[in-house]
């Protein structure tokens, strides 16, 4: 066994878990205070898909969870939700910003999450202009990290241990993936896998890691993410599995059962619309000679 690929995997990673941890605990100090229930009517209308990209563009997928139960009690429209679905990007944020050069693709994936899920966000409201709302509700909904309820849980549990835990985990993650990628390079070399763009090529990898991106889980970014910083796919293939990556948010949409037939389409088509997104920004790399 290879060691030093080992010993490179274990570096590379544990140097982010101190970024890791000091951002998700500012995030459930973040978390914990949003609520829209009580105004929600702001996501009601004209800038709902606006701000509905806007939110989703916060790093964890507790805002994705909760536009998903805004949904499904009537309380913002289809389009407002693809909006928050299509910008949320779970893990992939923090893991960039802690990635070195890497994180100057922040910025880029930012802008094009946005522009993405404002568009559809926009054109499904308008074609589904006759969809009904419910007036008023009485239950307070909040953006939990990954759907963790936090009432009945004191302080210490909440704003250190969670961000504690969730950090060790994603640092796991992280870690299983560099080894792979570290025994990769070792086996083929750089070259190789630079030249035959691991997985499908430019135009099948976003159909690819769409698929992985609709998983429901922050595994599925990180491993996303990472892939993307060790060079195994494209920019567009990146952006097409990040738009899939509502995380806990699908969970939630398919435990109404009643709606399975409802949720099934928004799925194929939340796929169709980041497989076709990220497309699009490859063939734009590959025009310009930018891979």
């Amino acid at each position: 066994m290879n060691w030093d690929i080992i010993l490179d995997a274990f570096l590379d990673t544990v140097k982010v878990f101190p970024f890791l941890l000091l951002i998700y605990i500012l995030i459930e100090f973040l978390e914990q205070k949003a609520t829209f229930t009580r105004n929600h009517k702001i996501l009601q209308g004209k800038l709902a898909p606006f701000l509905g990209s806007a939110t989703g563009i916060i790093p964890q997928c507790g805002f994705s969870v909760m536009a998903a139960k805004l949904y499904d009690r009537g309380l913002i429209r289809c389009g407002t939700l693809f909006a928050v679905f299509l910008a949320t990007s779970d893990e992939a944020l923090i893991i960039l910003l802690s990635s070195g050069a890497n994180a100057a693709y922040v910025m880029p994936l930012v802008a094009i999450k946005l522009v993405i899920g404002i568009g559809f966000g926009y054109l499904i409201n308008f074609v589904f202009t006759a969809e009904k709302l419910a007036e008023e509700i009485d239950v307070e909904i909040h953006a939990y990290s990954c759907g963790r309820e936090h009432e009945g849980k004191n302080d210490l549990k909440v704003y250190f241990l969670n961000p504690l835990i969730h950090s060790l985990k994603i640092t796991f993650y992280l870690l299983m993936v560099n080894l792979v990628f570290g025994f990769i390079i070792a086996a083929v070399g750089e070259e190789a896998i630079e030249s035959s763009l691991m997985i499908g090529g430019a135009y099948w990898q976003p159909f690819i890691t769409a698929i992985i991106g609709l998983i429901p889980n922050c595994a599925s970014s990180v491993v996303i993410t990472q892939t993307f910083i060790d060079g195994g796919i494209l920019f567009g293939s990146c952006i097409a599995g990040l738009c899939a990556n509502a995380g806990l948010g699908l969970v939630v949409l398919f435990k109404n059962t009643k709606k399975i037939k409802r949720n099934i389409l928004f799925v194929l088509t939340l796929y169709l619309i980041s497989a076709v997104s990220g497309l699009i920004v490859n063939c734009f790399m590959v025009l310009c000679n930018l891979v």
